[in-house]
């Protein structure tokens, strides 16, 4: 067997990973395993645009022209059973096999699932054909249930109102956006929705689920009952580690690897939703991210270090880079640069039209985190900015932070 670079993958960290290694020069053979029958398409929509289109089309990230030009290969409707690390060798659901050079591991994220039986009235989102399911119910008036207060959910609530469907949304914990978002923000989140017609329910878990043809019923742990015509569950994702767990590498949160994407076989990389890795920002703290810019970094480092193409002197390149989330829910958007709870004191930066900017700041007066919210893209631009402040590791003044006759971008220069 030919050896090559094979991606298993074909989300936007596999991808990315695909290009960049032609990018960087690498002529052998680059193959791409993909488990959709689907072009390789960018997720993030599948939530917001992709589920209020009248149409919903998947927003594809390559076509089959720019993958054949680029020499790369895609295997799409095809599932990898196995990696034989010392054949060094990866089996097909097919029964074929394919030899690598290196492997990248860009298998992403599950839904979390609830222990209930599942049936064509509880749904799940994580593909394009999950969405397509699930928009076939958003019509005005058919009453829908998500369960999760998180972005998944409320972007999946915002959506459903917007098709004129009754959204009732259920949290178990204290408050929606409980994990990452502070509670300033998610208040401003909570708000809006409820002022666009969504029932919010929290702090009230599910205690059982069952279906008959005309609805889901949902019994709640306070006691209360609900029928819908459809309950989305988005409680949270979990790494797809499957492969290799059964590899035999090691696991922590995800397919654990360093700050070069490597994993405990230095043949094998892991890029995206699936790996944990540390941030070298926050003193080496293992994190797993689930987010959209985060798989594209990870997918063209992985693909730099596989080539050996690194700044460092063994030819590897560190994993620097900041963390960033996004949301659209409504007009609203919704921007997170860095790690909030590294923060031990937070200042808040008041913009125009109630826009505002919370920022994190350490023991050490470093800034870790900032996150704000606003319409549209009002909050975009500080975002950015303070994005580089954390990536310079500046100690700024906390009242030049706050004041708006303060351009952040005189900060940088400190």
């Amino acid at each position: 067997m030919d050896t090559g670079m094979v991606i298993i993958g074909a989300g936007e960290s596999g991808v990315r990973a695909a290009f960049a290694l032609r990018e960087h020069g690498y002529a052998g053979p680059v193959t791409l395993i993909g488990a959709e029958r689907h072009l390789p398409y960018e997720r993030p929509p599948l939530s917001k645009e992709a589920m209020a289109a009248d149409d919903p089309q998947a927003k594809t990230i390559a076509d089959h022209q720019r993958l054949v030009e680029h020499g790369i290969n895609l295997i799409s409707e095809t599932t990898a059973t196995a990696v034989d690390r010392h054949a060094r060798a990866v089996r097909l659901g097919d029964g074929s096999s394919l030899a690598y050079e290196r492997l990248l591991l860009a298998t992403g994220a599950a839904p979390r699932r609830l222990p209930f039986d599942h049936g064509p009235r509880m749904a799940y989102l994580r593909t394009f054909d999950d969405a397509l399911a699930i928009r076939r119910h958003l019509r005005p008036g058919r009453p829908i249930a998500i369960i999760g207060g998180g972005f998944v959910g409320l972007e999946l609530a915002a959506a459903a109102r917007r098709l004129g469907a009754e959204v009732t949304l259920i949290e178990a914990q204290s408050r929606i956006l409980k994990r990452g978002v502070p509670e300033e923000i998610a208040a401003v989140i909570d708000a809006r929705h409820r002022a666009e017609g969504v029932k919010l329910i929290i702090e009230d878990g599910i205690a059982d689920m069952s279906e008959n043809s005309a609805c889901v019923v949902i019994q709640l742990t306070s006691g209360r009952r609900l029928e819908a015509d459809l309950a989305i569950i988005g409680i949270g994702a979990v790494a797809v580690t499957g492969l290799a767990q059964a590899a035999g590498l090691a696991i922590d949160n995800g397919i654990a690897v360093d700050e070069y994407l490597a994993t405990s076989d230095p043949h094998i990389f892991a890029a995206g939703d699936c790996c944990s890795f540390p941030l070298a920002l926050y003193g080496g703290r293992r994190v797993r991210l689930e987010a959209w810019r985060n798989a594209q970094e990870q997918g063209t480092l992985a693909a730099k270090n596989m080539l050996g193409m690194g700044e460092d002197k063994d030819g590897g390149e560190p994993h620097r880079f900041v963390p960033w989330f996004w949301s659209d829910q409504y007009d609203l958007g919704l921007q997170i640069v860095g790690l909030c709870d590294e923060g031990s004191h937070v200042v808040r930066r008041d913009m125009d039209n109630g826009a505002f900017i919370l920022f994190h700041l350490a023991h050490d007066g470093r800034l870790v985190a900032a996150s704000g919210i606003g319409a549209g893209m009002t909050v975009a631009r500080d975002i950015q900015l303070a994005e580089m402040l954390i990536a310079k590791g500046v100690r700024p003044d906390a009242e030049k932070l706050v004041s708006l006759a303060t351009k952040l971008k005189t900060l940088l220069a400190a």
